[in-house]
């Protein structure tokens, strides 16, 4: 249920924000932002997940939106999928800018994204 004084989403536009102490969240899109337009200090070449925390190195994330896998077989990586000791890359495949070891899949390079830091 929204409420008439949050703001929509600036990621997707929906209408459907709810707070979180002192974040909004949008459970379509599952972006977070500050009420006050504040943002990760992302003017830095820093590489952000959806939500805009700031990933580093040896970082744990959780896939956000199920990825279809091509070549090697294929498959599909789920929604929810924890991804431990990431490693950030600027010359990736396209934009991907994360290396890691996927479980069931091995190493792969993924978007930043598609992907939640965790903890």
């Amino acid at each position: 249920m929204s409420s008439p004084q949050l703001p929509p989403c600036p990621e997707c536009a929906q209408e459907y924000a709810y707070e979180d102490g002192s974040l909004l969240i949008c459970p379509m899109c599952a972006h977070e932002w500050s009420p006050s337009g504040d943002a990760a200090p992302t003017g830095t070449g820093a590489i952000t997940d959806a939500v805009g925390n700031v990933l580093a190195d040896g970082d744990t994330v959780t896939v956000v939106k199920s990825v279809k896998v091509k070549g090697g077989g294929g498959g599909v990586i789920k929604s929810g999928t924890k991804v431990k000791g990431i490693r950030l890359i600027t010359d990736g495949v396209g934009d991907h800018d994360i290396d890691a070891t996927v479980p069931g899949f091995g190493r792969m390079q993924l978007k930043s994204s598609i992907v939640k830091k965790t903890g």
